[in-house]
């Protein structure tokens, strides 16, 4: 696969999956625009790339802010005069809350962080994606959106259960421009997402991949190599799926 010549933008890009799937983008001929809210480490991303000959740029803004997405999406867009691929990665647990103890504040944070996001920068990238090469979107959904997730993981499964819809939705709103839309579905990744219970409860850490088929957390690298896969032309006949990136874990054993 190559994507000599394609612009891709990367939410959430700064660390963990979404800096894999920016370096496997911008490895294989991409011009990659990471984003994130923390400078200093979307500077030390951005030389490490630049570093590796990867052509690349940082932009600061908040996914769940709606006039900064479209503020930044427009300079975006505007000076590469099209987008090629996207990729809504920025999301997150949120912290965790029982329905009878749940705030609308915590509510409404966990849903602007996980499907808002995907709403606004989507909505914001399809005039530039419109100018792209065999465009794509590429939404980050979890096992939560069908499982509704653990305890107090309730509102974090149900965003997700949202994205998986949203994906679809959008799949058929922008099959007529040639944009396809697919999701992801990671299942345990071995990311600073799980860094609290890696540190204090190793032993919890260690067993999640006893529920596992193939007897192993999954890597950064296992699901940045399936977007890099749905951003392709090889996968140019699929749109409105969601791949499952768990070794299993979904059917449980």
């Amino acid at each position: 696969m190559k994507f000599t010549g394609k612009t891709a933008l990367v939410t959430g890009a700064t660390g963990g999956i979404g800096f894999e799937i920016a370096q496997q983008l911008g490895q294989q001929g991409c011009t990659v625009i990471l984003n994130g809210i923390d400078d200093e480490s979307g500077a030390d991303r951005l030389k490490t790339l630049e570093d590796a000959g990867i052509t690349a740029e940082y932009y600061t803004f908040d996914v769940t802010d709606e006039e900064a997405v479209n503020q930044n999406l427009r300079a975006i867009g505007d000076k590469h005069g099209k987008l090629d691929i996207v990729v809504n990665n920025a999301g997150g647990l949120g912290g965790r809350s029982r329905f009878e103890e749940m705030t609308t504040d915590f509510y409404r944070k966990v849903m602007a962080l996980n499907l808002d996001s995907v709403f606004f920068v989507s909505r914001a990238a399809i005039p530039y994606l419109k100018a792209g090469d065999h465009p794509t979107i590429i939404n980050f959904t979890s096992n939560a959106a069908w499982n509704a997730g653990g305890p107090g993981a309730g509102i974090y499964g149900t965003s997700k259960a949202g994205v998986h819809a949203i994906t679809r939705a959008l799949a058929k709103d922008l099959a007529e421009y040639g944009i396809r839309v697919n999701a992801v579905s990671p299942g345990t990744i071995d990311t600073p997402f799980h860094a609290q219970i890696k540190s204090t409860k190793p032993e919890v850490f260690a067993s999640w991949k006893n529920n596992i088929m193939l007897g192993r957390l999954g890597q950064p690298r296992d699901v940045a190599a399936v977007v890099a896969f749905l951003a392709s032309e090889d996968a140019g006949f699929i749109t409105a799926e969601t791949i499952q990136i768990g070794g299993g874990q979904a059917l449980g054993i």
